[in-house]
């Protein structure tokens, strides 16, 4: 590498490329082929206990850890990808600086590509650094979440230092409605799809309510009800669910109001968080209190931006407030919010702190399963990979939101009209 530059008298640029091979080769040497060879068996060394006569404790030797034999060899081959895509580039630098040789023109000096940077190269400057923490702190742990995935990574059978590839196991297991984990996991994808469905609509048909309301012309003090509303929004979210947590629960402040006016028995309670059905519509109705503000100020806006000149002409022809509404204020508002509501229906399935800080999953009416009655696939993949250790199922779960996820977006956005008729309006 560099040969090529170095032939027509760009010395320091191919300089550069041929330290950048060098550093390579010898990164593979001292440990890069060692990554690879061990990847495919991820370690066959266990680690083993003895008993040490002179200190009198029991020792461990060192044996091989495949977590990180994964992470190496994943990472060895990314910056083998990398290095191959940066030789690409190399053999075009030289095949470019040959050809301006054999015309006859000028050569660009090192110097002279470095001043490229600040002008038409710009680009490579300011995409090259974001470029390498993306790939490092993003692709990386994706790849290695994906490689997991077909391991048996997990607490069973003490599978947590030393563990093997077994390919789509984890994904027959976790299909398979008969076992735990299978029954488990359609029961959750069930409720997640159902809580995403009402947590987006609701909150957009009671936004879109209270913005129609507060921006009719005879609505007075429109500053003052829009910040009623909004005042929820400077409290931290973790902040409200957390109180509210607490004074749904059974000797919490709403149980013990009821009580005091005697709307409930005194040793009664309502099962906010103890009965599937309440804890399921009480985290649906808690949810329209914490997003209704967002999707008033979103639609708030779309509606002032409408043209009062549509409005005009639609009584002048004689349409009524439904037609009105029908034809021109609903069409428009979801020709504009339609990327919105994606982006909130991906965000809802994915909606953690709702569910975790609120009922936490509960309840638990199964104690075999590893899940509650109001538990998400975000919030069951949690409990999995934190409090059971079973991380080869918890990326296969990953792997499957993100792949519904991206198959959902992508189907609706491409079939809705901001997409089909991009400047309609």
């Amino acid at each position: 590498m560099g040969l090529g530059n170095i032939v027509h008298k760009q010395v320091a640029k191919g300089v550069c490329y041929l330290a950048v091979e060098i550093a390579y080769l010898v990164f593979m040497i001292v440990g890069g082929f060692h990554c690879l060879a061990m990847l495919p068996s991820l370690g066959t060394v266990e680690q083993e206990e003895y008993w040490n006569e002179a200190l009198q404790i029991y020792e461990y030797t060192q044996g091989d850890n495949s977590i990180l034999i994964l992470l190496y060899g994943v990472a060895t081959v990314m910056l083998t990808i990398l290095m191959v895509t940066f030789w690409r580039d190399t053999l075009r630098s030289a095949y470019k600086a040959e050809c301006l040789d054999k015309e006859g023109k000028h050569v660009n000096t090192f110097m002279e590509d470095l001043k490229t940077l600040l002008h038409e190269n710009v680009h490579k400057l300011l995409m090259t650094p974001s470029l390498i923490f993306i790939f490092g702190l993003t692709v990386l742990p994706l790849i290695f979440m994906i490689c997991m995935a077909f391991t048996n990574y997990s607490k069973i059978d003490s599978h947590l230092v030393l563990f093997d590839w077994v390919g789509l196991e984890n994904f027959i297991s976790l299909f398979d409605s008969s076992s735990i984990i299978g029954s488990t996991f359609w029961s959750v994808l069930l409720w997640t799809i159902i809580w995403a469905f009402f947590a987006t609509f609701s909150n957009y048909i009671f936004g879109m309510i209270l913005a129609l309301v507060i921006n009719r012309r005879e609505t007075k003090g429109k500053g003052f009800w829009r910040f009623c509303f909004v005042l929820s929004c400077a409290v931290p979210s973790f902040v409200s669910l957390l109180i509210m947590r607490t004074m749904l629960q059974p000797d919490g402040a709403v149980n013990v109001l009821l009580r005091n006016l005697g709307w409930i028995a005194q040793d009664a309670s309502l099962p906010f968080f103890t009965d599937t059905l309440w804890a399921r519509v009480t985290v649906i109705v808690i949810n329209i209190w914490v997003g209704v503000p967002y999707t008033l100020l979103q639609l708030t806006g779309v509606l002032q931006n409408i043209p009062g000149e549509l409005y005009e002409a639609a009584k002048m022809d004689g349409a009524n407030a439904m037609q009105i509404f029908s034809k021109i204020t609903l069409p428009y508002m979801l020709y504009i919010t339609t990327p919105y509501l994606i982006a909130t229906f991906t965000g809802n399935v994915n909606n953690f702190n709702i569910i975790y800080l609120l009922s936490g999953g509960d309840p638990v009416t199964d104690l075999a399963s590893t899940a509650g009655s109001t538990d998400l696939l975000v919030t069951w993949l949690y409990k999995l990979t934190i409090d059971k250790q079973y991380y080869n199922v918890g990326a296969v779960i990953g792997i499957l939101t993100f792949v519904i996820l991206a198959i959902v977006s992508l189907v609706t956005y491409r079939n809705s009209k901001s997409y089909k008729e991009e400047g309609g309006f």
